[in-house]
């Protein structure tokens, strides 16, 4: 588990490896994860985006950019947490994710960006 802590914001994410399959005549890896976002903070805040960079061993970078986290925008009083479970596929059997969360908080009406530590994506056959 890698975690870091943003303005009180606590991000925590897990991973783990779903398994391969083959689409279009190429074998694809899956990988699942799940954050947990923790508001260690005294101020009322609400997740607006994501931005995620997604990293394949084969230098293949996608980027995704959106509202939320899976159909929902979060809000977080203190001593709250929301978990949610995602996926990403890669080409090879190793990666990384890293990004950024925008919440806005409810106290200032001030935007700021919550780090996403990177993570690293790997299939337990292809480690030493």
């Amino acid at each position: 588990m890698v975690q870091q802590i943003t303005r009180g914001i606590k991000i925590s994410v897990k991973t783990n490896f779903e398994g391969t399959f083959y689409k279009n005549y190429k074998m694809h890896f899956a990988f699942g994860y799940v954050v947990t976002i923790e508001n260690q903070s005294s101020e009322a805040v609400q997740l607006t985006s994501r931005h995620w960079k997604i990293f394949d061993s084969l230098n293949y970078t996608e980027v995704i950019e959106g509202e939320g986290v899976v159909g929902k925008k979060p809000v977080l009083k203190p001593g709250e947490s929301h978990s949610y479970n995602s996926g990403c596929l890669l080409a090879s059997p190793y990666g990384s994710m890293k990004g950024f969360y925008n919440m806005v908080s409810f106290h200032s009406s001030q935007t700021f960006k919550v780090q996403i530590p990177t993570f690293k994506l790997s299939a337990p056959f292809a480690l030493n």
